[in-house]
């Protein structure tokens, strides 16, 4: 069963996807923070987090299509 909270993560991780493949990395940003507000050990929220701030720093270009590259380990 899944609790409340972790509902509430998910939507918020929902909503953080849906601005994130939109390239809205700030608005993205902050329901990713808000669901590890509740949840700090989501993993998924951590990394959609961390590649938000690299893509507020490094805009990807037009035809990004959604898949992050790493460029190093």
């Amino acid at each position: 069963m899944i609790t409340e909270e972790k509902k509430k993560v998910l939507a918020l991780f929902a909503e953080g996807r849906r601005f994130y493949k939109l390239m809205e990395f700030e608005k993205a940003k902050q329901y990713f923070a808000e669901a590890l507000a509740i949840d700090p050990a989501d993993g998924p929220s951590k990394v959609y987090l961390e590649r938000c701030q690299h893509y507020i720093e490094n805009p990807p270009d037009e035809e990004w299509d959604g898949v992050f590259v790493m460029t190093h380990k």
